[in-house]
């Protein structure tokens, strides 16, 4: 995802007065075109218009970072951690157990 820069965000304003004015159509199509956009109402921002796919890879980078975070936060704390083996041999699993085994990762 672009960060915006001053001109980006000063061409990305849009009065919420436009949507009175029927123009929603074309806001939108200026969503898809240029991207985000800063409906403001009385000079102050409103709300942000953007398109799902932006929405969707901003979230996804948001709960990355805060994964990110985590696994430095748990690398930070020095812990012993236990082996792929060793958790399988603690539970009895041997490799050819999992051979047949689906894993969907999202």
């Amino acid at each position: 995802m672009n960060a915006m820069n001053t001109v980006n965000i000063l061409d990305s304003i849009i009065p919420i007065s436009l949507f009175n004015k029927g123009q929603a159509n074309k806001i939108f199509a200026d969503v898809k075109k240029f991207g985000t956009r800063i409906v403001v109402k009385n000079n102050a921002p409103e709300c942000i218009l953007m398109s799902p796919q932006s929405y969707q890879q901003m979230m996804e980078e948001y709960e990355n970072a805060i994964l990110a975070a985590e696994a430095e936060k748990r690398l930070a704390n020095k812990i012993e951690y236990i082996s792929h083996e060793d958790v399988m041999r603690d539970f009895g699993i041997d490799s050819s157990d999992l051979d047949d085994v689906e894993v969907n990762l999202e």
